[in-house]
């Protein structure tokens, strides 16, 4: 069934860059990856679109877990979509399983395609070989494997190395690679690697919060 369209009017307003929208709660601007869109269901529920392919009016609340619950809690999409709009109980908690979801399947493919390597020694002989993207720990793995890996990577890297992905448990990395306590992880370089590096960023902005991002872009019209 399709979203409701009676609020789906594009606003311009005068805005010329397609990448940047502004958040219905805090008023600021900011490249779309770091926002979330939400559209109003024939339900008259908000529901988020996170693939940003919905029909409707969207409204854009910054990717923050606690930004999206403080949002729910005082129901902005209301005002900005000018209807009424019933917001489920736990939007915030939904938005982060879905994020996780996202970046969880992402890592299926990668590893589908042969994009990423699991066990301490499967990732040394990656470092080894110059062929890793980036390095996934557990969130609940032990610090000091963490620091070992981490070390030999930037030791043996070219250049920067990015920060490793250390946003889902031992558990979820388990679910994702269909293997059993998944400690340590490293994504040899390839598409599907990108694809769900940049899946796990968003996620991990999201529950980071305001901090893990840049400058926002000023603060001046709003756009679907």
């Amino acid at each position: 069934m399709p979203l409701r369209q009676d609020v789906a009017e594009h606003e311009h307003d005068g805005e010329t860059d397609d990448t940047v929208r502004r958040c219905a709660l805090t008023r600021m601007r900011l490249p779309k990856e770091d926002l979330i869109r939400f559209v109003l269901a024939p339900s008259g529920e908000i529901v988020p679109d996170l693939k940003e392919r919905l029909p409707g009016r969207g409204v854009w609340v910054t990717a923050d877990r606690g930004l999206v619950a403080e949002a729910a809690k005082r129901n902005v999409f209301a005002r900005a979509l000018k209807a009424q709009a019933k917001v489920p109980a736990g939007l915030a908690d939904q938005v982060d399983r879905l994020l996780a979801d996202a970046a969880l399947g992402a890592l299926a493919l990668a590893n589908k395609a042969g994009e990423v390597v699991f066990g301490t020694a499967k990732v040394e002989e990656a470092i080894g070989k110059g062929k890793v993207a980036a390095l996934i720990h557990a969130s609940d793995a032990a610090e000091d494997g963490c620091r070992k890996l981490d070390g030999k990577f930037r030791a043996g890297a070219r250049g920067e190395t990015p920060a490793p992905v250390r946003v889902f448990s031992a558990d979820e990395l388990g679910l994702a690679s269909g293997k059993t306590n998944v400690i340590h992880a490293a994504l040899i370089q390839g598409g599907a690697a990108a694809k769900f590096l940049a899946s796990a960023s968003r996620a991990e902005r999201y529950r980071k919060g305001t901090a893990a991002f840049d400058q926002p872009i000023g603060s001046d019209t709003d756009k679907e």
